[in-house]
């Protein structure tokens, strides 16, 4: 297929070229009825891109294809048979791909490390979650994505599971062993979802973890607009094999989706497409390069250590790092990820991506040079000198892998929709929860709707909150409250 062009945006400039006049929503027509404060903070051009999707972008009939002639393209670049947009986030997508795996009551199996938007596609759908556990480091107290040998045995628990879904890479650039979860997949004629949601570069370049399709997953959903050049909310999913329908995939899709998609998103997705298949190899050889450079700079400060495969993969352990994720311990430092984070927003106007504990780390894009990652290098020198400045931190109680991973006594629809009440964090200890509760980022729950609450888990939640952690989900952020089901 010819890569050159951008359908979507090929057809805003005809929009614009034909003068089309619009009596449809939405209701600024072309900005000309935007405040004025608003196009002087958002310009006119987003306004000018932004129209219906038919009878705006194409016509009632969306007879010029242009959304599928896009779409088409993108499943080209990266080898997929079908490939969906969404602009409605990757949390929508993932969705999707479970709702057209598994029904109400029928068994899929989920890595534990999901992020929340996996959860609440259980409350919605009312499927029964089997959870791999992923593999735990001690040392670091950091989870990496489950084995493939941890799938194999659950489907030989649960025989009669629809599927599996596996989150890789992780926000820390963690990988799976993508490739094994599919053959324990398919030797059963199950099908696996990839939750590739940090991962929209890596059919890109060859240097590059393997992507889920490659892999042989049957479903990978990616936020284009995470590690790649969309816009935020933009984001694919791609389809291979027969194990899970085209058809039922994109109904699935639509029962969730907004009747209003943005065209903005489906352009930017549209041109990121065409930047990549054109010059994806080239900026990444360039990223890669800057990146190893950056990892180098930072290792040689005092006081900070990037992590890199040594550190997060082997037995027990990931299959395989992403680089350009540069996660970096400051425990020497003696504070906290958190409020690292905040000294270096507050002073150096840098914003890092995850923080925890004892990290913080920076995502590096085929956007970045030695302007940004100049910023950051010196940002954190400037921390290491600061850091006595950022002691003593509160300590972060978290717990072994036995005690954090809690027991799952309801079905996570029947503990979110039925009778709850809120009872004090201290009488919290044996309740089942009737909320999710989720360090953000990344945005792994640490509590989900029907698991039994135990001492250690909320001691973590509660001295993590105190050192800065934020759980943006709980219906009490401070956790002085937590809802649980009605007893």
């Amino acid at each position: 297929m010819d890569h050159v062009h951008a359908p979507v945006l090929e057809a805003l400039a005809r929009y614009r070229a034909e003068r089309q006049t619009p009596f449809t929503p939405p209701g600024h027509k072309q900005g000309r009825g935007a405040d004025p404060s608003v196009l002087d903070v958002l310009g006119e051009a987003v306004f000018h891109g932004d129209v219906l999707a038919t009878s705006g972008l194409d016509d009632r009939k969306s007879s010029h294809d242009v959304l599928e002639r896009a779409e088409a393209l993108m499943a080209d670049a990266v080898g997929a048979e079908h490939t969906f947009f969404s602009t409605c986030g990757s949390s929508l997508s993932v969705k999707a791909a479970m709702l057209a795996v598994a029904g109400p009551h029928e068994e899929l199996l989920v890595g534990r490390d999901a992020h929340k938007s996996v959860v609440a596609g259980l409350i919605l759908s009312g499927m029964r979650p089997v959870w791999v556990d992923p593999q735990w480091d001690g040392e670091l107290h950091l989870a990496h994505p489950p084995s493939a040998r941890a799938y194999e045995d659950a489907f030989e628990r649960h025989p009669d599971a629809k599927g599996a879904l596996v989150t890789s890479p992780t926000p820390y650039g963690t990988c799976a062993d993508v490739a094994g979860i599919a053959e324990a997949c398919h030797r059963r004629d199950r099908p696996l979802i990839v939750d590739e949601a940090w991962g929209a570069h890596l059919p890109f370049h060859p240097d590059l973890p393997a992507w889920a399709m490659d892999a042989g997953a049957d479903v990978c959903v990616t936020s284009v607009h995470k590690m790649g050049s969309g816009l935020e909310q933009g984001s694919v999913f791609h389809l291979q094999g027969e194990r899970v329908a085209a058809e039922k995939l994109s109904t699935c899709a639509d029962l969730l989706g907004t009747t209003s998609p943005s065209v903005l998103l489906y352009a930017a997705l549209d041109g990121w497409r065409r930047q990549m298949a054109l010059h994806g190899k080239d900026l990444y050889d360039r990223a890669l390069a800057l990146a190893g450079d950056v990892r180098d700079r930072i290792e040689a400060v005092d006081g900070l250590h990037v992590h890199g495969r040594a550190d997060f993969c082997g037995p027990g352990l990931a299959a395989d790092l992403d680089p350009l994720q540069v996660i970096i311990d400051i425990s020497p430092l003696g504070t906290t990820g958190y409020r690292a984070a905040d000294w270096l927003r507050a002073h150096h106007q840098v914003n890092l991506h995850v923080c925890d504990h004892r990290r913080i780390s920076a995502q590096l894009t085929h956007a970045d040079d030695e302007g940004t990652t100049g910023a950051l290098t010196r940002a954190l020198e400037d921390l290491v000198r600061n850091a006595a400045s950022l002691r003593p931190a509160r300590t972060v109680a978290v717990p072994d892998p036995p005690e954090l991973r809690l027991e799952q006594v309801m079905l996570p629809r029947d503990a979110f929709f039925g009778p709850v009440e809120h009872v004090p964090r201290d009488e919290a200890d044996g309740r089942i929860a009737a909320e999710m509760l989720t360090p953000y980022p990344p945005g792994i729950p640490a509590v989900l709707p029907g698991e039994r609450l135990n001492a250690a888990v909320l001691r973590y939640l509660r001295t993590g909150v105190e050192a800065g952690m934020v759980v943006p989900d709980a219906a009490d952020p401070s956790l002085d409250h937590v809802k649980v089901v009605l007893e």
